[in-house]
């Protein structure tokens, strides 16, 4: 038993920054730069910036707070804090086969970690590297419950992983460190999702405050049993642990690879149907008061997404009804579509009632390999358009890095000026070549509006 664990950790402690092609490290700042951009966008809700306010009685020092006026905290609550704001938006990245949300959860941690011990910037993406292989490779080999929500799951023993890393452990103490984490592992459910209830929001932020922590703990000797996580995996959190994904390919294969960027700030089980949406859409050019309804055919995971009275922004991303509706009205499904004056919106409320999702048994068959959705829009005057999709379009194609990076400008734009904006972006491309986490940092407060 573990022989995973001990495959995992050799590779992150033994991984040099230069065994990642050029690619893969082109790729890990473009992941660096989307997180960036989420957690800085994600720091304006209402709930984050009560929390930072909380959380600052007693702060220590040691990491940034990713939030206007950049206050410091100690490692872990920064990371918390950060990690917290990251979720809130619903627009963090996933993985193309595994459902992780592997980078929102590594790199908070990552950071606070990298600026507390003084790491440069080939090791921070090194660390970000290894620690997303980690958690997508137990995820795959997971078997969740149902409604087990991954976040502080697999994702957090990637992100302990990637502090290990940091913090300087070899291949016996962060494989320590990661079977400590089978003992940190949060509950989330998809059921806070539908319900609005940003408390899911939190686990992330464990997360990556366990990457802060679990490192320490080995370091000042605490152990954990060698199956650790396949006990946690199979007796506790979920149903069943089968390694062989971990080995497959590991060092020659990075699984941050597959990564999806979310450009919609709504969640990833109902992007089929809204594809299928935007191509009714596209043929038909109805103005909002001229559809009569829309009709969502989906999988049962998606089609139990059907609320049409969303409580608040949080509970509007897992809408189908409001986000086909804000995509309508608004012609876009970023940031502003999922604010509480969208889910106000007297037109976007009124068609929100005119969508009707309901679950396609044939389409849930096809489940994990597709997840098809079939749409029928109906207009007033009689004329209909009926658009399938088989799978979330994401999967398969070439990435495009513009869409990425504007929405990063986007969201970074809420707390730095345009000139911070671009400043941040510059000092992420050339992080390979930082002495320090002190060149973003800087860049951060510079650019603050």
């Amino acid at each position: 038993m573990s022989k995973a664990i001990d495959a995992l950790a050799q590779m992150v402690s033994g991984t040099r920054p230069d065994d990642i092609p050029d690619d893969v490290r082109r790729l890990a700042k473009l992941v660096l730069l989307d997180t960036l951009g989420v957690v800085l966008g994600g720091s304006q809700q209402p709930e984050v910036a009560r929390l930072r306010e909380g959380l600052a009685f007693g702060a220590g020092s040691g990491a940034t707070v990713l939030a206007p006026g950049w206050p410091a905290n100690d490692a872990g609550r920064a990371a918390f804090l950060n990690g917290v704001a990251g979720r809130a938006i619903e627009m963090c990245e996933t993985h193309g086969k595994v459902s992780c949300q592997a980078a929102i959860q590594i790199v908070p941690g990552a950071l606070a970690v990298a600026e507390r011990a003084g790491r440069n910037g080939r090791e921070l993406l090194a660390a970000l590297v290894t620690g997303y292989d980690v958690a997508i490779r137990l995820g795959a080999a997971t078997t969740r419950r149902p409604l087990a929500h991954p976040l502080g799951q697999a994702g957090m023993l990637g992100a302990i992983a990637a502090g290990a890393r940091l913090r300087g452990l070899d291949a016996a103490a962060t494989g320590t460190a990661i079977r400590i984490g089978g003992n940190l592992m949060v509950t989330a459910g998809y059921g806070n999702v539908v319900a609005g209830a940003t408390t899911i929001n939190a686990s992330g932020g464990m997360s990556a405050m366990a990457a802060v922590t679990a490192p320490e703990l080995a370091l000042a000797g605490f152990t954990a049993q060698r199956n650790a996580i396949e006990q946690t995996m199979v007796d506790l959190l979920s149903v069943g642990f089968d390694d062989a994904p971990v080995f497959d390919g590991l060092g020659q294969r990075w699984e941050i690879e597959q990564v999806l960027f979310r450009l919609r700030a709504c969640c990833n089980p109902i992007y089929p149907a809204l594809d299928a949406l935007g191509d009714a859409l596209a043929v038909l050019r109805p103005a909002p008061q001229d559809i009569e309804r829309i009709e969502v055919e989906t999988y049962d995971f998606a089609a139990g997404l059907g609320v049409k009275e969303p409580p608040g922004h949080f509970g509007a991303r897992y809408s189908l009804p409001h986000a086909a509706a804000a995509l309508v009205v608004n012609g876009h499904l970023g940031y502003a579509s999922f604010t509480d004056a969208a889910v106000r919106d007297p037109v976007i409320a009124a068609l929100r009632q005119r969508v009707s999702v309901v679950e396609d048994k044939a389409m849930t068959a096809r489940l994990p390999a597709l997840k098809p959705a079939r749409v029928t829009l109906v207009l007033k005057d009689g004329r209909r358009d009926v658009q399938s999709v088989l799978d979330d379009r994401r999967a398969g194609q070439a990435l495009d890095e513009a869409p990425v990076r504007e929405k990063f400008r986007e969201l970074a734009g809420l707390v730095l000026t345009d000139a911070g904006v671009a400043a941040v972006e510059r000092a992420i491309g050339q992080c390979e070549q930082w002495p320090s986490m002190a060149p973003l940092l800087d860049a951060l407060r510079r650019g603050g509006r």
